[in-house]
């Protein structure tokens, strides 16, 4: 009986299979499927530290920007400055290998919706009339002696601060943007909607789910008002795997809103 001899492949096919299609496969998966993101800075502290690396499921992304469901009040999400933003705050403008600007993922809280009226007043926030119970992130700024309800931005819904946004005490959430904010509420303990506006749905990239790396960390974090950074990390280690759901005051608020 004669067989027939498969071909040898070509270069091309091997250029593909050793190369190429894993590279084609890991992009389709972090683009289309999940990803890991890292946490850069103090931003969303106590709830998140920096270096600390979150899941993002970005088929919910895909889903949303396809009409079918919608991100909540209470999730983190990572998305990009708006470009305006980008322009005028030095944070928000970054540069690779001094060949181009680009502009960085930030990860910041929903607090506002499409259509909300988002006020800030004397730290607290406000949506639709109703205030948010934010004790999951102020109780902590409270203890460590530097909770913000003093300045311009725990003062207004948006500040000229930065040259991007007019002062305002409420803001309307334009059709498909969030207002999002940073759990640091000290004076200057993030870079959020209150100094850039509303982010559009086509930059965020995805919800944070979930904390899956480092596998442990120490229970407490002590923050220098001062110098603005975790000052010293104490307690007992504690499994650091654990999903990001959103916080009980958004649900309060939710059942307010639906009366």
């Amino acid at each position: 009986m004669t067989r027939l001899k498969s071909a040898a492949p070509t270069t091309l096919q091997k250029v593909w299979k050793d190369f190429l299609e894993p590279i084609v496969f890991a992009v389709v998966i972090t683009q289309f499927v999940a990803t890991l993101v890292g946490v850069d800075g103090v931003s969303m502290m106590p709830n998140l530290r920096d270096r600390e690396r979150v899941f993002v499921p970005k088929y919910e992304t895909w889903l949303h920007k396809a009409g079918v469901g919608d991100f909540s009040r209470g999730d983190i999400v990572i998305f990009k400055p708006p470009p305006e933003a980008s322009a005028q705050i030095g944070n928000l403008n970054k540069n690779f290998l001094g060949l181009w600007n680009y502009r960085p993922f930030l990860i910041k809280r929903v607090i506002g919706l499409p259509g909300d009226k988002v006020k800030v007043e004397g730290g607290e926030v406000t949506v639709n009339g109703v205030k948010l119970d934010s004790g999951w992130t102020t109780d902590y700024w409270r203890q460590q002696g530097c909770w913000d309800n003093q300045s311009e931005l725990a003062n207004s819904a948006t500040s000229s601060r930065a040259g991007v946004m007019p002062d305002q005490a409420e803001i309307t959430v334009p059709s498909a943007h969030y207002f999002v904010m940073g759990d640091n509420r000290t004076a200057n303990g993030s870079e959020d909607s209150r100094l850039f506006g509303p982010v559009p749905r086509r930059d965020v990239a995805g919800r944070a789910a979930a904390v899956v790396w480092p596998i442990m960390r120490k229970t407490n974090a002590k923050y220098d008002c001062a110098t603005e950074r975790v000052g010293e990390l104490s307690g007992p280690n504690v499994l650091n795997w654990r999903a990001l759901g959103r916080p009980a005051g958004f649900n309060v608020l939710k059942s307010e809103l639906q009366k």
